[in-house]
């Protein structure tokens, strides 16, 4: 019995530059990504990610804390606006002293995400920048970017 090899994906044809909103979310490529139903019991698996990236990287306590709780937000905002039987997909790339991440989800017909919330204020509190991804209407993200203090 033979085992099938990797799916691979060409990256070039669909990728888009972390945080351009120009669309293409569904396979927007990244060192690392995490891919779980949108289901709200599996963000800790997310969340858990995120923090051991940012600490391997160098971030003190404080930032890899708020990395974690922004990763959180951005999930839980995003899981129950997910098409049925959707995944939650987190990308992180880290570079410069900084970790960007994408949090995405499929939806379906007219979903939009809410700036105007106390979660949002959360989001651009504890990261130095945030974006809802919304070009693409299949799919609906946000770009979160935390900068190391010391790169």
């Amino acid at each position: 019995m033979q085992t099938p090899e990797p799916q691979q994906r060409d990256r070039s044809s669909t990728a888009t530059d972390p945080g351009d909103g120009s669309g293409g979310l569904a396979e927007t490529p990244t060192p690392v990504e995490v891919r779980v139903h949108a289901d709200p019991a599996l963000i800790p698996s997310v969340r858990a990610v995120a923090a051991d990236l940012a600490a391997r990287a160098d971030f003190d306590l404080d930032a890899v804390s708020d990395l974690r709780m922004a990763v959180d937000e951005a999930c839980s905002a995003l899981v129950p606006l997910a098409r049925e039987g959707g995944q939650l997909r987190c990308g992180f790339a880290m570079a410069d002293g900084r970790i960007d991440v994408i949090c995405r989800v499929p939806v379906a017909g007219e979903a939009a995400l809410r700036q105007d919330t106390f979660g949002w204020r959360v989001l651009t509190t504890l990261t130095d920048d945030a974006q809802v991804l919304d070009a693409d209407p299949d799919w609906l993200g946000i770009h979160l970017r935390k900068q190391r203090l010391n790169p």
